[in-house]
């Protein structure tokens, strides 16, 4: 009985009625459902942010830096040093384009010694040449046989090579080497060039080590200019 009084009323409703009806009765399901939970919770307010504990930074443990490696300079048995040797100089510095020093300390050594030796007459015939362009000339002949006095001998470097007869360039180098090998004799133990020894010449001697270094490489050096 009620589902037929509810039929013929709702026949009897005009259909804008029911069209309000119907819309009000959404807005009011609509206005429920915000309040009571259905179709999503809404929002709490007020409820206070949490805040994350900020990362305490850890300790970095200091790295204890090592100290560089000093490479020791060592010594060959004829006193070789690419860092302290004598005759290391600039601008050149240590000056072996045809790799010497890979035959051995021995072979270094014999070469310090050659060296030292050929600039010592290189220097001696330098002055040689300086002397005799001045004008000073040992008394006599150069050459009895062939009537050569040494005023006649000329005092550039062609002159005095090819105006020196071939028996008194022998006798020249009979003379040096009968120094080298018998008065000017090279002891092994000394240094090389240190070939004075014994003899009785005013030998100079340098204590302090700077004074004698650039001494010994100023002679290294004017002997290979």
């Amino acid at each position: 009985f009620f589902f037929l009084f509810s039929t013929a009323i709702l026949d009897l409703m005009p259909a804008k009625i029911l069209l309000s009806a119907a819309c009000i009765g959404a807005l009011a399901l609509g206005v429920d459902a915000g309040f009571t939970g259905i179709g999503g919770a809404a929002p709490k307010r007020g409820a206070k942010p949490v805040k994350k504990a900020a990362k305490k930074p850890v300790a970095r443990k200091p790295v204890a830096k090592k100290a560089p490696v000093k490479k020791a300079v060592v010594r060959s048995a004829g006193g070789f040093s690419p860092a302290s040797d004598i005759g290391v100089t600039p601008p050149l510095g240590l000056f072996d384009p045809l790799n010497l020093l890979a035959r051995g300390p021995e072979v270094y050594r014999r070469s310090q010694e050659l060296e030292i030796k050929h600039g010592r007459l290189a220097m001696a015939a330098t002055l040689g040449v300086i002397v005799t362009e001045a004008g000073i000339r040992l008394p006599g002949y150069l050459s009895i046989s062939e009537d050569i006095k040494f005023a006649d001998q000329p005092g550039t470097l062609d002159g005095a090579y090819f105006g020196t007869p071939l028996a008194g360039w022998v006798q020249i180098v009979a003379f040096i080497a009968a120094l080298d090998v018998a008065v000017f004799r090279q002891d092994p133990s000394n240094d090389p060039g240190d070939v004075v020894q014994d003899l009785p010449i005013n030998w100079v001697r340098y204590d302090d080590p700077e004074t004698k270094a650039f001494k010994l490489n100023a002679e290294r050096n004017n002997g290979r200019a």
